[in-house]
This record gives structure tokens, sequence and C-alpha cells, in this order.
């Protein structure tokens, strides 16, 4: 990776920021259009330094296994399981596409960046109970989550996570899934493989250089605008496709691209900070990842859960999360970053918001708040025996939500999701958002080069069915399909303990 940008000549592609979705996108372009130059800007000393780092980034390779925002339930007590299904079919789509890319040659073995951990959903009182039982049954039936297990007796549940069980008062009602198929994945460690394998053949990656600027020429083709971080430097270089994966920092740069799908748009700063221990006994007892549900009122990104985590091949476990709150879009940004992204088109969706979003606005005052006492207290509801001092705060990376206007009602609306925004001419894209973000990067990448480059995707299309087998099915009603890509991927990412 190149800190000199002498070496940077006019690219076929730029990808702004390298982060997880850039360096996918490199990756399925060089299946579909292997002969295209690439160039990566990257604004830090070195890539996945921002949401994608190992520490700024839940690795929790969602599939909706055990997070209950993911299956709400109605009125009635039914469980809908659609969005379950659509995430856990995007996180296959992952999972095929990181199988192909070690078949490859993309590393000496997939454990660098990915390891099973089993994924448990805790809940406790009679209404947890009764809304779990309902959640099992309804998950169950579906193809997608065969092997999810269910218990309601405390014994059972002292084996599948006694940190958490240890010291519970035993008249509580609990209850839980846990499938065994759940992963951790360091996504710090993924992105820089990819990047890695991309130089290999071709890419070229550039770090410590910020764009700057964004202009669509007569010709069609974008001037960018990079300034070196050291230097001051500043030069340009002109791209027939321009994709901004610069996380909290995409929002600004498509702003002063001037794309029109980006009117409307705004966002949202939200940090997020986590209890982490490393003690070896601790770690010992917690093999697993569990997910609660948020409080009453509080927003999805609320759910406390406590993590099993393998960095740099060390375990520790994490707790969280603990909002905080900074004007910045990165963690490395500026705390002008908020007040200069509102503009007139975004305006009337930001003041929207601010109305309607009071939940939110409670939740974060609350948060921060908080005391350090009234922290652990908040991770004793889920470790009852936790002692404070075998736990530190950390701070992960900033999460820009997603602020677009309601067609129907022309109102400002919060979502928690992820937005991709392609340019009408297929020219310009970038992503915002975050959750669930990067387990679902492969997805989000394969929709963006379905709508920008057609005709390639038409062309390449045996290449695209090679490199993940269920490309254009659903692996859901396919049971022989789930059945053969399951025992493949879990086979080469070497899932099998």
């Amino acid at each position: 990776m190149s800190t000199d940008l002498g070496s940077a000549t006019d690219p076929d592609v730029v990808l702004v920021g390298g982060g997880i979705m850039s360096a996918t996108l490199a990756s399925l372009l060089g299946v579909i259009a292997p002969e295209w130059s690439i160039t990566v800007f990257e604004s830090a000393d070195a890539v996945a330094g921002e949401s994608s780092d190992a520490w700024n980034n839940a690795g929790t390779g969602h599939a909706a296994l055990c997070e209950l925002n993911y299956t709400p339930a109605g009125p009635d007590g039914r469980v809908d399981t659609t969005k379950a299904r659509l995430i856990n079919e995007q996180f296959q789509v992952s999972r095929q596409f990181w199988s192909h890319l070690v078949r490859s040659g993309l590393t000496g073995s997939p454990k660098e960046f990915i390891s099973p951990v089993p994924h448990v959903s805790f809940v406790t009182g009679e209404g947890g109970r009764t809304y779990m039982r309902n959640r099992h049954a309804a998950l169950s039936a579906e193809p997608l989550f065969a092997g999810l297990e269910y218990t309601d007796d405390p014994a059972e549940l002292a084996g599948w996570v006694p940190l958490v069980m240890d010291g519970r008062d035993p008249a509580q009602v609990v209850a839980a899934t846990r499938s065994v198929a759940g992963t951790d994945v360091n996504f710090g460690a993924l992105t820089r493989l990819l990047l890695e394998q991309g130089e290999a053949r071709g890419v070229q990656v550039h770090t410590g250089q910020r764009v700057t600027g964004l202009e669509k020429r007569d010709d069609g083709r974008w001037k960018v605008t990079v300034t070196d971080g050291r230097t001051g430097e500043e030069r340009t270089v002109r791209a027939r496709f321009v994709f901004v994966g610069a996380g909290g920092g995409a929002l600004p740069l498509l702003q002063k691209a001037a794309v029109p799908e980006i009117r409307g748009f705004g966002g949202f700063p939200v940090s997020g900070m986590f209890l982490r221990t490393r003690s070896p006994e601790l770690v010992s007892r917690h093999q697993a990842k569990v997910y609660g549900q948020a409080a009453v009122g509080a927003p999805p990104m609320s759910v406390p859960h406590l993590d099993l985590r393998l960095v740099d091949g060390e375990f520790s476990l994490l707790f969280g999360p603990y909002a905080g709150w900074s004007p910045k879009f990165l963690k490395a940004g500026s705390v002008f970053d908020l007040p200069l992204s509102v503009k007139p088109n975004n305006l009337g969706s930001m003041l929207g918001v601010a109305r309607t979003e009071l939940a939110l606005t409670k939740y974060l005052v609350t948060e921060l708040l908080q005391s350090r006492k009234a922290r652990h207290r908040t991770l004793t509801e889920f470790v009852p025996l936790a002692e404070q001092a075998d736990w530190e705060m950390i701070t992960a990376g900033q999460r820009v939500q997603v602020i677009k206007r309601d067609p129907r009602s022309g109102k400002g609306v919060l979502q928690f999701g992820t937005e991709l925004i392609v340019g009408g001419d297929g020219s310009i894209a970038g992503l915002l958002g975050a959750s669930p973000g990067a387990s679902t990067a492969v997805s989000a990448m394969l929709s963006l080069v379905e709508r920008a480059f057609p005709d390639r995707v038409a062309a390449r299309r045996a290449a695209l069915e090679e490199a993940i087998p269920s490309y254009g099915r659903d692996l859901s009603s396919d049971p022989a399909l789930l059945a053969a890509v399951r025992a493949d991927t879990t086979q080469t990412l070497e899932l099998n303990g």
C-alpha cells in the first residue's frame, strides 16, 4: 500500500475509503471486470481504521440468529421473520464469496478473519418467554434457521451461558435460543486481506490521501481531487466510476458531488462505547455471543449484548453498547461534520427527525449522563456477578444513522439500516448507514454492480455464479442448494470448530 500519490494515474474506477465496502467492491469488480484499473484512496495512514476496525465493529457476523430486533412480534404475538430471512440470506452470500476468495488464495487460513461462535438470544419475564417461544417456532419452520435450539430451563442455560446465569435469582423466568452456526468476524483483518489480494492483481491502494472534491466533467468522467495528508499537496485523477465507501464521510462527499439522489438525505452521528474484559477466567466461561432485548422505547442500536471476540489472536468479552455522542461523522473526523452536512435540501428532513425521535433523544441524554457505576449496574443485569475492576470502557467507531425524506408524508425519518445511493447515470455510488453493514457487504455491493454495470453482470454471470453458487436464487426455498452451500462454506472457512 502506497502513501505516494505520484504513482496514481487516471483509473477506470476510484474507490473512496479503505473499508470493508470498498474492499468487497474491488474484489467483485475483479470478477465482473478483471481488466479494469482500480484505485483506492484512504485518508488514514492505514486501511480499515474506522468502522471496519475490529474494535469499532461488533463483528457478530449478523445472520439474524440472535438479534431480536430482526424478528418483531405483532399485536397478536405472531413473530415476523421477513427481515431475519433476508439478512440470513445476505450473510450466506457473504460466506459463499469469502469461500471463493479463500479458494483463490485470499489467505493461508480463513481463521485470520472468521471463527465459529454460538449465537444466543436471552430474555427474562413471562412476556419475554412467550415471545421467545413464538420466535423459536416461527424461525424453526424456516430452512435457514434449522437447528435453532430453545430452552427455558435455568440448568440448561447455565451450561450455555454460565456467566449470564451465575448469581441470577432462581425465581426469575428466563428463556433463550441458541444457534451453533454463529460466527465472529474480524472485518478489519478481512478488509486488509481483500485489499492485499487486490494489490496482487494490480489494484492501487493509497493511504494518507483524502478525497476532498468530486466533480462531473463534460466527458462523463469524474474529476477526483485528492489531498496528501502529510504534505498538503493536491492533485486530481479522472475516473469513469466512483464509489464513496467512506463510512460516515460518505454523505458530505456525495453532497459535494451534487448527486441528485442524495437530496433530502441527512445523517445523525452516534458513537458507541463498550465495557471490555480480557480476563482469561471470564473469557473461558463465556464462549458465545448473547443478545438481549432493547429497553421499551429505546432504539434498535441499544440492544444489549455480551460478545466473545477474537482479535489478533486474543479472546476478550465486550458488553454494550453504551451510546456516546459527537458531531463527528468519523472517529478521526471534524466537529464541524454534522453542521456542515445540513443543506437547504435536507434541512426539513433533519428538523422533522428532531421533532419526532423523542425516544432517541431521551435515550442519548440518559446514556450520556450515566456514571461508571450506573453502567456497571447495566452490566450486572446481564452478568450478575460482574466485578467492576475486571472491565474497562472503550470507545468504538462513529455510526452515522441515515435520515431520509418519507416520499408519502414528506417528513424526515430516521432509519437504522443501510442505504445504497446510485447516481442516475450509474457513474457514481455511495453507501450510507450502519447495521447490519459489514456482514452484508457482498449483497450490498452486488446490488451496486447490478445497478451500475448491468451489461458487465450479464456478460460475466457464469463467473458470478462460480463465485456465489446461489446468485440469483433463493436459498430459503431451495433446501438442496442451501445444504450444499452450507456444507461447502463451513468446510472452506474452517467453521467446524
